[in-house]
């Protein structure tokens, strides 16, 4: 089991981004498309995070034309390039799943004043 750890230390991030659940934040993604490689942006509510370790992940909720959109990310993956919060969000749960559920301004999560 100590074996396993000592590996898995050289493939975690040093300088990950503090967030928490509700958090509005943009997520850039390096995506491959043949020889090509870009830097996509996905933004959304993280409505889950789960793991620990290197197998660190989170949930990430968005609209897109009316559709309810979620991508679970690797925190430590080398193919997330950056996490940036973009509003912090006011909520009393570990995990909102209760979101997809709801449409229109019952789906917004209040912001949080600091």
């Amino acid at each position: 089991m100590d074996a396993l750890k000592l590996i898995a230390q050289d493939s975690i991030k040093e300088n990950t981004p503090k967030f928490n659940i509700g958090d509005t934040v943009k997520v850039s993604v390096n995506i491959r498309e043949g020889q090509r490689e870009r830097i996509q942006m996905f933004e959304g509510t993280v409505i889950a995070k789960s793991g620990s370790g290197v197998s660190e992940t989170f949930t990430v909720r968005r609209l897109s034309y009316g559709v309810g959109v979620e991508r679970v990310f690797p925190l430590h993956s080398p193919n997330v390039v950056n996490v940036q919060v973009v509003r912090s969000g006011k909520v009393r749960r570990a995990k909102l799943y209760y979101l997809r559920d709801r449409v229109g301004k019952a789906a917004k999560v209040k912001e949080a004043l600091k």
